[in-house]
C-alpha cells in the first residue's frame, strides 16, 4: 500500500492508521530501501528510530531517483531485495512514477508537492489533544506549499473544512478551503499552522511584500488560539511572534509524535498492527 499523497488514502484508512499508534503487534521483518533528499532533521531522526524500534533493517540508497535510470527497471532490480522504500524527494513525479512501477509499499517522507507523514502526525495531534477535526476549525496561514497541500488534501478526504489566510493573489479554488485575506479573518480559531514560504517568494520582492506574517496581534483576534508553526521555522518571516514566548505553542513535545504515528504508517503499508514500543509526551496547550 503505497502513500505518496494523501488523496491515496481513504478516511478508514486514514482512521485505521490513527487507531495503530499506540495498538500492539509483532516486530516486524525485512529491510527498508531508505533515500533521504536534503536535511530533514526531524523526518529523518523519527524514520530511523521506527525502523529500529520495528526490527527492520535499513539500506540507504543516496538519491535513489536521481538517477535517469527508468522508474521500472529500477524497481525491478531492486524490489527482491527490500520490504518497503521510503524515499524523500523533491521530483513528485519521479517519486509518483517510482510507486507505479513497484511491488512494494512507497512511502513519501516529504515530495515538492506534499509532506502527508508530518501532516497525518499533526492531524492526530490535533484530533486527539484539541478537538476532533469535523469539529475544529483549523486555520492555516500564509501561501500553499508542500505542507499545506498535504493538508488540503487530508480535508478533502475526510471531509473537514480549512480556513487559510493569504493575499488574494495566492487564493485558489479547492474544495474544502475557504481562502481570505487577513483583514477579513474572523474569529475564533481552535489551531493555527503556518510553514515556510516557497523560496520563490522569499526571493520575490513583489511576492514578499503581499505577505503578512503571523502576529501576536493576529492570534489575539483569533481568539489565542494553539500554535502549530511547522518547522523549521523562522521568527520574523512566516511569523513575527516567538513560539516559545507564546502560551498556546504546542511545544517541541508535539512533533515526537512523528516516531509512532510514522511507524504506524509503515505497519500499515506492510499490512500489520504496530507495537509501540515507547510512549511519547503530549504537549500541553
Amino acid at each position: 500500500m503505497h502513500l505518496i499523497q494523501l488523496t491515496d488514502l481513504t478516511s478508514e484508512d486514514i482512521r485505521h492508521i490513527w487507531s495503530l499508534v499506540h495498538a500492539p503487534g509483532a516486530a516486524l521483518q525485512g529491510t527498508v530501501a531508505w533515500s533521504f533528499e536534503g536535511n530533514g532533521i526531524r523526518t529523518r531522526t523519527t524514520f530511523i528510530e521506527a525502523f529500529r524500534q520495528l526490527g527492520l533493517a535499513f539500506t540507504e540508497l543516496p538519491n535513489l531517483l536521481k538517477t535517469e535510470e527508468r522508474a521500472c527497471d529500477l524497481a525491478g532490480y531492486l524490489d527482491p531485495f527490500y520490504a518497503l522504500y521510503v524515499v524523500r524527494e523533491s521530483n513528485h513525479a519521479r517519486l509518483s512514477e517510482f510507486a507505479a512501477a513497484s511491488k512494494r509499499p512507497v512511502i513519501n517522507a516529504m515530495s515538492a508537492q506534499g509532506h502527508p507523514c508530518e501532516v497525518l502526525t499533526d492531524a492526530y495531534y490535533i484530533e486527539t489533544q484539541i478537538k476532533p477535526l469535523k469539529e475544529a476549525r483549523v486555520c492555516l496561514w500564509g501561501p500553499s506549499t508542500n505542507v499545506f497541500r498535504s493538508w488540503h488534501e487530508l480535508a478533502q478526504v475526510l471531509g473537514f473544512p480549512l480556513v487559510q489566510v493569504c493575499h488574494r493573489r495566492f487564493h485558489e479554488a479547492l474544495p474544502q478551503v475557504a481562502f481570505v485575506e487577513a483583514s477579513a479573518l474572523q474569529g475564533p480559531v481552535d489551531v493555527v499552522i503556518t510553514d515556510s514560504w516557497p523560496a520563490w517568494i522569499r526571493d520575490n520582492t513583489q511576492a514578499h511584500g503581499d505577505m503578512a506574517p503571523l502576529t501576536r496581534e493576529h492570534l489575539a483576534a483569533l481568539g489565542n488560539p494553539a500554535l502549530l508553526p511547522t518547522p523549521p521555522f523562522t521568527v520574523g518571516r512566516e511569523l513575527t511572534v516567538d513560539p516559545v514566548a507564546y502560551p498556546g505553542f504546542v511545544g517541541y513535545p508535539q512533533k515526537a509524535l512523528l516516531l509512532p504515528v510514522q511507524a504506524a504508517i509503515i505497519r500499515w503499508a506492510l499490512g500489520r498492527p504496530f507495537h509501540a514500543t515507547t510512549r511519547v509526551l503530549h504537549a500541553d496547550r
